[in-house]
């Protein structure tokens, strides 16, 4: 179920809803349903060797993974403390569940009139308890007087709060001192720089003003996405023999009675090569044949791929947010300078599809994974759920896909914000790299400094880790809003406060109460929607 609600339709969402909006017109189901398979199924294979390295050797977080697995074991479980993290759970997700509710309060409203229910009490509960949908700050610095910033605002979800109660304090932390730097610091003097420099031939400002409010991620997003590029690839350079060992885990000169009990559970890399190879040929021919994008640069968008899952992978891990859109943008930004993909749209977008549903792909089987580790399933039987998932999330969302939008106005109305500004960014990058402003593209090389050298100084003193930022966290800040960053920091500073006053409550009670906290929000969400 995970596999073909999350492997499948984030691509028709972004890289083919984008395709509409520039062409005008759907194409055909039998292009687009291998294109969203073979993707789909791409990630699930990479995510095999990623797999032994993030959550068998790193033990990364996982959150949502974690709160699965908590949410399993108090349905499961017997015992009086069993029974505590159970009932705090069920209380949590009902909080959960208010919160989410309340959040969607006009949704909520609007279908109850449409169903000619009038829900007075519901109206008056509203109004005793009612949590707006943001509380937003006051910009006090003084380029920003006259406009607001996108996301600087208190978004009061216990979801995002729950996520970093799990995350831990490291991490949240680092995304809300990214945040910080980009809002407070980075963002104002861009603005001022666009005041003093508007109306100069060939100035490109940093930001667009759209009724009174500008959005620093817009901009950010490509130093972001830079950071966490690098972090991840600096990361894996410096744990090649850890990286090494992964793949060679299961080699039988180990004669270790541990060796073989990995090797009857684990994916084998056997399969790795069987699946990749069909999985890469047919790829690189559905983006020939049906996009027409030479058999070279298809070959590319699947090597980028990797790098993508690789980021994607990691992100989750340790923040459990998946930047796809991200990843998106860094295979735009590729395509934006290779001979053959210059100044057409349709090749930019298709290639940063295949990357970003691949990635999407890959950190989902992977939090499924890291459920399955700590309750002790099989990661084998996993892999082939998730395989399976893909087929069937293709035979239901590719007709759901021309049955909600069934032509480019349809999809206008939605005003769907990620894909437009997927849109946005293949119109900017296929007139040349040069349409980027000049700030972005310092901000690349600056991102790439920043991953490269914490990593490296986490390897190299090791004492230090503890104080040192997280790289994957400063990224990730600069490709969601302040107000996601500040509701992890919330929710990790909670559960730290509640460690220093209670450390045995704590290690008891905080995962069940933010898994629950994730759980309640995110059902509701979904029913209202």
């Amino acid at each position: 179920a995970s596999a073909a609600g999350m492997s499948t339709g984030g691509t028709l969402a972004t890289a083919i809803g984008s395709l509409l909006l520039i062409t005008g017109h759907h194409e055909p189901w039998y292009v687009i349903a291998p294109f969203v398979l073979f993707t789909a199924a791409l990630g699930v294979f990479l995510a095999i060797p990623m797999k032994r390295q993030m959550i068998n050797y790193e033990q990364l977080r996982f959150p949502s993974g974690i709160a699965a697995a908590e949410t399993l074991r108090s349905l499961y479980s017997h015992g009086k403390v069993a029974l505590q993290k159970a009932y705090s759970l069920l209380t949590a997700l009902a909080v959960g569940g208010v919160i989410g509710l309340l959040r969607g309060y006009g949704t909520v409203m609007d279908v109850l009139k449409d169903k000619g229910c009038h829900a007075g009490w519901l109206e008056k509960l509203s109004k005793t308890v009612f949590i707006p949908e943001q509380l937003a700050f006051t910009s006090w610095l003084a380029p920003l007087r006259n406009v607001q910033m996108a996301g600087l605002a208190f978004e009061p979800s216990v979801l995002l709060i729950g996520a970093g109660m799990i995350t831990g304090l490291r991490v949240s932390l680092s995304m809300l001192l990214g945040s910080v730097v980009l809002y407070y610091v980075v963002a104002p003097q861009l603005y001022a720089m666009d005041l003093v420099n508007a109306g100069i031939a060939g100035y490109v400002p940093s930001f667009t003003v759209k009724g009174d409010t500008i959005n620093p991620v817009r901009w950010a997003l490509w130093g972001g996405t830079s950071v966490m590029v690098f972090s991840s690839l600096a990361s894996i350079a410096l744990q090649w023999r850890t990286m090494a060992r992964a793949f060679n885990i299961f080699q039988r000169s180990e004669k270790s009675a541990q060796s073989d009990a990995l090797a009857a559970i684990e994916v084998p890399n056997s399969w790795l090569v069987a699946g990749l190879i069909p999985i890469t040929i047919g790829t690189v021919i559905v983006l020939y044949l049906g996009f027409h994008v030479s058999v070279w640069l298809g070959l590319v968008a699947v090597a980028v791929s990797f790098i993508a899952s690789l980021v994607c992978c990691r992100a989750t891990g340790e923040t459990d947010t998946t930047p796809v859109g991200a990843m998106g943008k860094l295979t735009q930004l590729i395509y934006a300078v290779l001979p053959g993909a210059k100044f057409n749209a349709v090749i930019n977008l298709m290639a940063a599809g295949t990357t970003a549903s691949a990635g999407g792909s890959a950190a989902d089987l992977l939090t499924d994974l890291k459920s399955g580790y700590l309750l002790g399933a099989n990661p084998r039987k996993q892999f082939l759920a998730q395989f399976f998932g893909v087929f069937f999330g293709t035979l239901a969302i590719v007709p759901a896909w021309y049955l909600m939008v069934p032509d480019k106005a349809r999809l206008e109305a939605f005003n769907p914000p990620a894909t437009n500004m997927w849109k946005a960014v293949a119109d900017l990058l296929t007139q040349g790299i040069h349409m980027l402003p000049r700030s972005a593209l310092v901000a690349i090389v600056i991102g790439a400094l920043i991953g490269i050298i914490i990593p490296t100084l986490e390897k190299v003193l090791p004492k230090l880790r503890p104080w040192l930022p997280s790289a994957m966290g400063l990224g990730l800040a600069w490709v969601i809003p302040f107000q996601n960053s500040l509701s992890f920091a919330i929710g990790a500073v909670v559960v730290w406060v509640w460690t220093k006053w209670n450390a045995k409550k704590s290690d008891t009670y905080a995962i069940p109460v933010a898994s629950g906290f994730v759980a309640g929000e995110s059902l509701v969400a979904a029913f209202i929607a």
